[in-house]
């Protein structure tokens, strides 16, 4: 039984032990392996740069001046099949700190040789070369322990003896002086030269503006010609385009009006419609229920009349028979009345004058009862004067007779006087 390992590009995987000899180790980058239990042993090494810091105090150079030089490398463990067999020999199962710090004083042992070799000057003023040739120095040193020195640059030169200072003081000062020679004598010769620049100048600016003057003249003759071709040109433009801003006027006026047409026509339209709808709403409100109305009413007053006139037959009618009814009975009372005077006129003509009599005597309680209609209503009568009662009795009891005469054309007197016992007076 057994594990895989696996190990990403910046690590080398080792496969040692087991079946494989010392001379058949397995190296695997980026890859996988299987590693058998308690016979074969896994281990990794990590190929990532390293960067490393080396410093150097207080080392002499050639000329005896203490100076402290700082740096920066970037190395790694090369992947090439025997330096990285080597690589893993000196370095498989240290930590990482261990290998940087093997690399780092291997860096800093050969920069302290080189810096005794060197002056002062040289390495300040030639850094590059400086880092070049620590570069080259070192690498067959750690190239042996399969490391590869990627890049080596110097960081930083300083002494505590303030010689690098003097040495810029120094050279600061004849830089100084170069400048300031350099300068009087540029500015003396810019002096001579800005002088025969000012005279070729002048004559350049004096032969410019005679051109210049010239070429104003011509300008101006060719502006004024220009401008009149301009302002013609434009006048006829602005006569141009007002007649045709006046046409455009006119064409959008026509153009209005026909808009103009067109909407009352519409208006018209809807108007008319309007009107229509008016009416129509008219009829429907007014006319309609006006008509209903009316024709109700006509329904009505013909009804009212039917019923006024057959009402008024139906009186008529009624009138008839009653007028009818009672003619014939007025009629049967008539013939009755006229069979009982014919009857009564035989009568008094068989019996003569005593059936006169007896007619009279019949009337005569009529008259005195219609005589004394009005005296039965008197309670009381209260003569005043003398006392002629019994000559007024006589003298109405006297009128009696005449009166009576007068109404059926009898003298009671005569008849009387005929009845037998009756005397004359």
């Amino acid at each position: 039984m057994g594990n895989i390992h696996t190990v990403g590009p910046n690590e080398a995987l080792v496969i040692s032990g087991g079946c494989c000899g010392a001379e058949n180790r397995k190296y695997i980058i980026g890859g996988w392996a299987w590693a058998w239990w308690f016979v074969t042993d896994a281990q990794s090494v990590s190929l990532e740069v390293m960067t490393l810091n080396p410093i150097c105090e207080s080392v002499e150079t050639s000329e005896g001046v203490p100076v402290t030089v700082t740096g920066v490398a970037q190395c790694k463990i090369m992947r090439a099949p025997d330096i990285l067999k080597n690589a893993c020999e000196q370095f498989l199962g240290k930590s990482p700190e261990h290998i940087e710090n093997v690399i780092l004083q291997t860096l800093e042992g050969h920069l302290r040789a080189i810096l005794g070799t060197l002056s002062v000057e040289a390495i300040y003023q030639d850094r590059d070369q400086f880092a070049q040739l620590v570069r080259e120095v070192a690498s067959p040193d750690v190239g042996k322990m399969g490391i590869e020195i990627l890049s080596f640059t110097i960081k930083d030169i300083f002494d505590n003896v303030e010689y690098l200072s003097s040495l810029g003081r120094a050279q600061t000062a004849n830089v100084k002086r170069d400048a300031d020679i350099g300068v009087a004598e540029a500015n003396r010769d810019a002096g001579i030269r800005e002088a025969e620049c000012d005279k070729i100048r002048m004559d350049s600016k004096y032969r410019a503006d005679a051109s210049i003057a010239d070429s104003s003249r011509e300008f101006k003759m060719q502006k004024a010609h220009f401008d009149s071709e301009v302002n013609t040109k434009k006048a006829e433009a602005e006569l141009a385009y007002e007649l045709q801003g006046a046409k455009e006027k006119q064409r959008i006026r026509n153009e209005e009006m026909e808009i103009e047409v067109v909407e009352r026509r519409k208006q018209i339209d809807v108007e008319e419609k309007e009107i229509l709808r008016k009416e129509k709403e008219l009829i429907a409100t007014v006319k309609r229920p006006a008509e209903a109305a009316a024709y109700k009413m006509t329904q009505i007053a013909e009804g009212q009349r039917f019923q006024t006139v057959e009402v008024a037959r139906a009186e008529a009618e009624k009138i008839r028979l009653i007028g009818g009814s009672e003619a014939a009975a007025i009629e049967a009372v008539g013939k009755a009345e006229a069979e009982r005077m014919r009857l009564k006129a035989a009568a008094y003509k068989q019996y003569g004058e005593a059936a006169m009599l007896h007619l009279v005597l019949e009337t005569l309680p009529k008259i005195a009862a219609e005589v004394s209609a009005p005296l039965s209503k008197t309670d009381e009568i209260v003569l005043v004067g003398d006392d002629r009662t019994t000559s007024e009795v006589s003298r109405l009891i006297s009128q009696l007779p005449p009166a009576v005469q007068a109404l059926t054309g009898v003298d009671v007197s005569k008849v009387l006087g005929k009845l037998p016992g009756a005397s004359s007076h």
